[in-house]
């Protein structure tokens, strides 16, 4: 594979890949064994590394060893797209997971009775097999702890736009001022290359003429529909409860999912 070739010690600059304006050093830290330089830039306050030229090693395995939350996160995802989908009064709507995983929030969102389907260009379908998206048009796509991996993340929300128009993504907004150490960047596996603040997430949805509804931390939603922030804000602190009212609209997946994936299998009921 040929990579391009580290920075200069003194780079100057470097175009922000969401704005395209030039972004400046901003910190020098570690991916996986190397040394590499974080940019921010000045209008969007997109913070970005170095062109990612290490990614070929960083994806070695899609999911990194050090991600010992991820069954916890996918249940307190699920609770939120559940209340997201409320919220919007869309929950017979299909729901897409982008950068879906092995399929934990799939299988998840199916066993609540949700129409979700997976999608991931870099990793095996292992638990929604069967349910893999196929380019049919969606109510919602997820996007959760997926745009800090976007080399190019407006070409990646154009994507999502093109099968919803709604997209709910998780990414924890960076501090200002650029914080030295923090534990998000993921130098142990370097697969993190853009971190974000409202204003960079602001412009995004706007150059593709959505708002974005945020909690300010790490959940948002791009979105064309007259949904209240405060409203939004306040599901997701009590997810459980409107996850718990909309569960009762719902008539879950597990067992009709079980019959299509089992010729021959007899129905229960």
């Amino acid at each position: 594979m040929n990579l391009p070739s580290p920075l200069p010690a003194q780079t100057l600059g470097l175009a922000c890949r969401v704005c395209g304006a030039m972004a400046l050093p901003v910190r020098r830290g570690r991916a996986l064994d190397l040394d590499i330089e974080y940019f921010e830039c000045p209008e969007c306050r997109y913070v970005q590394t170095e062109t990612p030229y290490w990614l070929g090693r960083a994806y070695g395995s899609a999911i990194n060893d050090s991600d010992t939350g991820i069954i916890a996160r996918n249940l307190a995802n699920a609770r939120i797209v559940l209340g997201t989908l409320w919220l919007l009064d869309a929950l017979d709507s299909t729901v897409v997971d982008y950068a879906g995983g092995y399929g934990v929030l799939v299988r998840l969102l199916r066993d609540d009775g949700i129409d979700a389907l997976w999608s991931d260009a870099f990793c095996e379908n292992l638990l929604a097999r069967g349910f893999e998206h196929a380019g049919q048009p969606g109510g919602l796509v997820t996007a959760f702890e997926a745009f800090e991996h976007f080399v190019d993340p407006s070409a990646e929300l154009e994507k999502m736009l093109a099968v919803a128009p709604n997209v709910l993504l998780s990414t924890l907004l960076i501090p200002s001022p650029v914080p030295a150490d923090w534990w998000y960047y993921g130098a142990e596996h370097g697969q993190h290359v853009g971190l974000y603040r409202a204003a960079t997430l602001e412009l995004l949805a706007r150059r593709h003429g959505k708002v974005l509804v945020t909690d300010g931390a790490s959940y948002h939603l791009i979105t064309d529909r007259p949904v209240s922030r405060m409203r939004w804000r306040l599901l997701l602190r009590a997810n459980r409860l409107a996850a718990f009212w909309t569960r009762r609209r719902l008539t879950s997946k597990t067992w009709s999912d079980h019959l299509a994936a089992s010729p021959g299998a007899v129905d229960r009921g």
